[in-house]
This record gives structure tokens, C-alpha cells and sequence, in this order.
């Protein structure tokens, strides 16, 4: 775009020197796109996405149909327990249980804001109950009771309720004579209900043992991530014990270790293929696998 005055010296036969050029170039940059922007439309929100192992764009709607794995590189993205719902249940038929159970500030934590007004913004912004959801529905024609962690909600932080909830799935799938799944993705102990939260470990397991008392199988699905309390307690106590491809599964993270140990650790350490290699894991199904892999099962089961 010319400006007047620079037209008006070009028709006087006066010529700019190269210094002289370059900084009307500059100023014309600092004032920025003179063009008006009043009639500018902003895409929608929610209608594409990045993938972020490879950077490949596509419309939601194309991931959701590819059960949210990249189509271009297969990376498996994080989807919430009303995607795993969907993907797995026959007809996205099911009954949720045990929505009434909520968490409490019963020790006044605080550090950047206040518990309770954590647990407020959460419920809001989330639309879920806590960071697990439990639901009864059939695969394949077959029963089967799935407990799936959200990891929006907190992380998919391991507290007092994800343990009341898993401790009444054990307790409803031995009086309905149904196999128990856990879908993992969590980022370890919820820190603001402190010991509350460390108690679940001892408790999880022990309800558990209950289920493997009465014959019943438990299936613990790890996916990205699957850390902390989680760990070391439910989601390595499975009479099957699989993973999607890529996942990271540990204890603690791959950088506190290595600072810990002052040594480079292994490539691929703590993704579930380094656990499927050294025995960890029994499989790694691909999640548009999963629900063929775990009809197959639940046949087995009964057999």
C-alpha cells in the first residue's frame, strides 16, 4: 500500500536513497495490516484438531469416527469416560452408578486457592461427578461393569471417592456375578485430601482380593498416563492387565528417576511397550481393537 506522501515524491522525480527506503519500510511495518478486520469471522472452537505427536490437523469429527487415534500416525489421544463409554458399550447403552457420591474439603486444604472452590470450578467446568465414572452396560452381549478415570477432572486424582466408587464396583459385580474393568489414566494421589487419599491404596485392594475370592475377573486397562497411587495399588492387580500402544505407565516420572539416579535411563522407558518387553503387561491392543479384545475375553471368562 502507497502512502500520499511517498506517491507525491515519486511524481516530483525526487528518488530515495536505500536508507531512506528501508525506513519508510519499517515504519509502514510498525503500523501493521491497514486493511479493516471489522468483517473477520473466527472459526468455531471444537471443530478441528492438532494432533500432538505429529502436528496433523483434522476435523473432530474425523477423529471421533477413528475412535480419536490419529489417522495419520496412530497416536492415541486422551478421550474422557463418555468416549470410552461410546466406544465400548453396545448401542452406547448403559447405566451409570453411584453418580451421588461427591468429594468433600474435609481437611480445609489450600495452596493456590481453596479445595472446596477447586472441587466448584471442577464440577462446573467438567459436567462429571468426580474423576472416575462407573457404569454397567454389555459388550458384545456380554455384562461387564467399566470404572473409567478422567483425567480433566483433577488429573484423574486417586481420592476418597474414585475409592468409595471402586470399592462398591467390586461389592455390585459380586452380587451381580459380572467382571470388573478399570480404565487407568491418572496422575497419582489426589494431594489435597492427603492421607484420605493414601488410605485408598490399602482399601482398593483389599475389595479386590474380594472379587478374586468369588471368581470374579478383573480387567485394569492402562492409558496414557497411568502414574502414582494408581500404580501401586488397582492398575497392577488386574487377572489381565493390558495397555494402549505408547502409553506411559510408572510409579514416578521418567525425570524424577533420572534425577534421582544421575543416570540416562533406557530409551522408551516406562511406555507400554518397555513394560509389555519386560513382563509387565500381558498385552497392548490398539483402542479400535479394544472392544473385539475384550468381548473375546469376557467369552473366555465364562467358559
Amino acid at each position: 500500500m502507497i502512502k500520499e506522501d511517498d506517491f507525491e515524491s515519486s511524481l516530483s522525480g525526487e528518488e530515495d536513497t536505500e536508507e531512506q527506503l528501508k525506513a519508510n519500510w519499517f515504519k509502514r511495518m510498525k503500523k501493521g495490516i491497514l486493511t479493516s478486520t471489522k468483517d473477520k469471522k473466527d472459526a468455531p472452537e471444537g471443530l478441528w484438531s492438532k494432533c500432538t505427536s505429529c502436528k496433523y490437523t483434522c476435523p473432530i469429527t474425523e477423529l471421533a469416527e477413528n475412535k480419536y487415534v490419529c489417522p495419520k500416525c496412530e497416536y492415541h489421544h486422551r478421550i474422557g469416560s463418555q468416549e470410552y463409554f461410546e466406544i465400548l458399550f453396545d448401542n452406547n447403552q448403559f447405566t451409570e452408578l453411584f453418580s451421588n457420591i461427591r468429594s468433600k474439603d474435609h481437611l480445609h486444604f489450600v495452596d493456590l486457592k481453596p479445595y472446596g472452590k477447586r472441587l466448584e470450578e471442577t464440577y462446573a467446568k467438567t459436567g462429571i461427578h468426580d474423576s472416575i465414572t462407573v457404569a454397567h452396560g454389555k459388550i458384545n452381549q456380554n455384562d461387564l461393569l467399566i470404572a473409567c478415570m478422567d483425567f480433566e477432572f483433577i488429573g484423574g486424582s486417586l481420592g476418597s471417592v474414585m475409592g468409595e466408587k471402586i470399592s462398591r464396583s467390586c461389592d455390585y459385580c459380586i452380587a451381580h456375578s459380572i467382571p470388573f474393568m478399570i480404565i487407568n489414566k491418572s496422575g497419582g494421589a489426589r494431594m489435597m485430601e492427603s492421607a484420605f487419599s493414601l488410605m485408598q491404596l490399602a482399601k482398593t485392594s483389599g475389595k479386590l482380593s474380594q472379587l478374586s475370592d468369588n471368581k470374579i475377573p478383573y480387567i485394569s486397562l492402562c492409558t496414557d498416563p497411568t502414574f502414582g497411587g494408581t500404580t501401586a495399588s488397582f492398575a497392577m492387580l488386574g487377572d489381565v492387565i493390558c495397555a494402549e500402544p505408547n502409553a506411559l505407565i510408572g510409579f514416578a516420572g521418567p525425570r524424577v528417576i533420572k534425577e534421582t539416579i544421575k543416570r540416562d535411563l533406557p530409551e522408551g522407558f516406562q511406555r507400554s511397550e518397555f513394560l509389555l518387553a519386560h513382563g509387565f503387561l500381558d498385552f497392548i491392543v490398539h483402542r479400535k481393537d479394544l472392544k473385539e479384545k475384550l468381548g473375546n475375553l469376557l467369552v473366555l471368562f465364562k467358559s
